[in-house]
């Protein structure tokens, strides 16, 4: 009998648990340099912007379909992480608690991974940013200048810090179940319409993703925004992070209840890598994850 083109939830749940086995066991500089990966998100994040930025007469007639449409093509970075095995830290919020709480891994090793990954992804947006935005002027010509100050004040200027913490919850809340159809999915078609739909939701709703603002406000900044470091870490940065993690924890807690109770076999195949399907991040992209878990 074929393999169903869907996981069932509790094969994915168990999935997740490996992942997290495996981000745990990975060597420290392979997850920076796997975070990275960040650059894939910022080119989304661009593209959206060109979009919105590039369509000033449509924005004022129709806000709401250009909302739709710009949010359409952010997708594209969530997928190239994906595709590419790389680190992404709002899913792995939801990925490194499930394995803590399971105790599949030590919870020092979520807070270190939270940290790693951090950096990875802050260093991959500002070197796109910098680089291959601001110093390529690919952008520096109007409507676009003036459109990327303004989406950057309009994240994390004008809004309260009550708002983008809120805003950030139901961000990742959207993006963890667009990771978790992503894994359930079985081949890349069906992976790339998974992950497509939750995610041009949350940007066409105007939901809050730190790792996408890490890029948006810091080149709104380099664009001229006035804006400060400290507004944007204290506003943006810390708001959108705290939000993150427990919209992540929505996602991901119900079905280590649900699916995966003390004493049913889920757990001890995620803990020998013997099920589930690929996952960013994991060895089981290239057909290595039971003998990495074993290691």
């Amino acid at each position: 009998m074929d393999d169903p083109s869907t996981l069932k939830p509790a094969a994915v749940t168990a999935a997740l648990l490996r992942s997290a086995l495996h981000k745990h066991r990975d060597r420290y500089e392979s997850v920076f340099i796997k975070a990275l990966g960040g650059v894939y998100l910022s080119i989304g994040g661009l593209l959206s912007e060109v979009v919105a930025g590039g369509s000033p007469g449509f924005t004022q007639s129709n806000p709401g379909l250009i909302k739709v449409g710009s949010a359409a093509v952010f997708p594209v970075g969530l997928i190239m992480i994906s595709l590419t095995n790389t680190e992404l830290l709002t899913s792995n919020m939801m990925i490194m608690p499930m394995g803590a709480i399971k105790g599949v891994i030590p919870w020092w090793s979520v807070f270190v991974n939270w940290l790693i990954v951090t950096f990875g992804n802050l260093v991959g947006s500002l070197f796109y940013a910098a680089i291959l935005v601001r110093y390529t002027a690919i952008v520096s010509v109007e409507p676009y200048r003036t459109y990327i100050r303004t989406f950057a004040i309009h994240k994390a200027g004008d809004p309260q810090w009550h708002q983008i913490f809120l805003r950030g919850i139901g961000c990742n809340l959207l993006v963890c179940v667009a990771v978790w159809q992503g894994i359930a999915a079985r081949e890349t078609i069906s992976k790339i319409v998974a992950i497509w739909m939750p995610i041009w939701i949350f940007v066409a709703l105007g939901y809050d993703h730190v790792v996408a603002n890490m890029f948006s406000v810091p080149m709104g900044m380099m664009f001229g925004a006035d804006l400060t470091v400290a507004e944007y870490i204290r506003k943006s940065f810390i708001a959108a992070y705290i939000g993150n993690i427990i919209g992540a924890l929505f996602v991901g807690l119900p079905p280590l209840y649900f699916y995966l109770r003390k004493g049913e076999n889920g757990l001890s195949d995620a803990e020998n890598g013997r099920t589930g399907s690929p996952v960013a991040g994991d060895a089981s992209s290239d057909g290595t994850d039971s003998k990495v878990a074993r290691n």
